[in-house]
């Protein structure tokens, strides 16, 4: 048998090439997590704060001429540096969101069904898929885009379907309801040919609105269903979440009314509604979770542990579905796929 030697000179180029690709990938993913990080903050759905300025941001830094400048090459290697310990944390968190709280999946539902990105996934095709909305969609709250909920869900089905090209796009934008979503459907939804478009929509009319803009959603609605149906896509509602600043005794009757009219619109339309406001109420009354285990300080936006767990609850009625479809057994859109317990 031979006994390749490698010369001293070829293992250190060796050395160097690995060190070089190393700092490469470290370096990209630098450049991808600084341009996906939001910047600035949010109130009410993601409505800038009151007196927000972009002076004394920590991400401009002030010049000092009495501190040399760094060069290129260094500033990019403490920003590659910076990357790599910042996703290793984000991963450690993500795979040790649910020992802290479980995600319970007694009595979640989806009502109506998705037959045809059903049928893609289960075929392997390629899927598209819109998430679009107000900040629950952006993913105000959670401490990295990687934590919102569109990000969440495209990994779960990514590993549930791994041979499924998926495509998952985030078309939230925060503050905005039915009105400002109806000015860009077409540009926001329906020309990203969509297979399945799932719109979070109500909680801004309920905490900023009055009773008349609660009744003027359901004719946008209506519009906003009818067109997208009309490309074909598959259509899931997301109502408001139940949080202090829906379930408040002064919006509580506002927040009964807009769940209703999802709910009441999904089954005349025939397709799916999530309830986000009932498996969130579970979360409190039944699991016992006090509001600031899922919510953040503004009493209105989850945090990552509400973004993981309604993503998770999400994906597992779309992957039952999928289920469904590939034992034929297949249900029609106006039945309800999965009971509550």
């Amino acid at each position: 048998m031979r006994t390749l030697v490698v010369p001293k000179l070829a293992r250190r180029r060796a050395k160097r090439r690995r060190s070089a690709t190393g700092y490469g990938a470290a370096l990209m993913l630098g450049v991808s997590l600084a341009a996906i990080v939001p910047q600035g903050g949010a109130s009410a759905q993601g409505s800038p704060n009151p007196g927000s300025s972009n002076q004394g941001s920590p991400n401009v830094a002030a010049a000092n001429p009495q501190v040399p400048a760094k060069s290129l090459g260094e500033r990019a290697k403490e920003g590659a540096g910076g990357a790599v310990e910042k996703l290793d944390d984000i991963v450690k968190r993500a795979a040790d969101i649910f020992k802290r709280v479980p995600c319970a999946t007694k009595g979640v539902y989806l009502e109506g069904s998705l037959p045809n990105v059903a049928r893609k996934l289960a075929a392997n095709q390629p899927v598209t898929i819109v998430a679009f909305g107000s900040s629950s969609t952006v993913g105000f709250g959670a401490t990295s885009p990687m934590f919102s909920y569109p990000y969440r869900l495209a990994d779960q089905l990514r590993r549930k379907f791994p041979r499924a090209d998926i495509t998952v796009l985030n078309r939230g934008i925060g503050g905005e309801d039915t009105p400002q979503m109806m000015e860009r459907l077409k540009v926001a939804v329906i020309d990203a040919k969509p297979d399945l478009v799932i719109w979070q929509l109500g909680t801004n009319t309920v905490i900023r609105g009055d009773d008349a803009e609660v009744a003027r959603t359901e004719a946008l609605l209506s519009d906003g269903i009818d067109r997208l149906k009309a490309t074909g896509a598959d259509i899931v509602l997301i109502d408001p979440q139940y949080v202090p600043a829906t379930a408040s005794k002064e919006k509580q009757d506002k927040t009964n009314k807009m769940v209703n009219l999802l709910g009441n619109m999904a089954q005349a339309k025939q397709i799916a509604r999530f309830p986000r406001f009932a498996v969130m109420r579970k979360w409190h009354d039944d699991q016992k979770l006090s509001f600031d285990e899922f919510v953040i300080h503004d009493g209105l936006h989850l945090n990552d542990w509400g973004y993981a767990c309604f993503a998770q609850l999400l994906g597992d009625t779309i992957i039952d579905t999928v289920a469904r479809v590939q034992a034929g057994t297949d249900v029609p859109p106006d039945v309800m796929m999965i009971r509550p317990q």
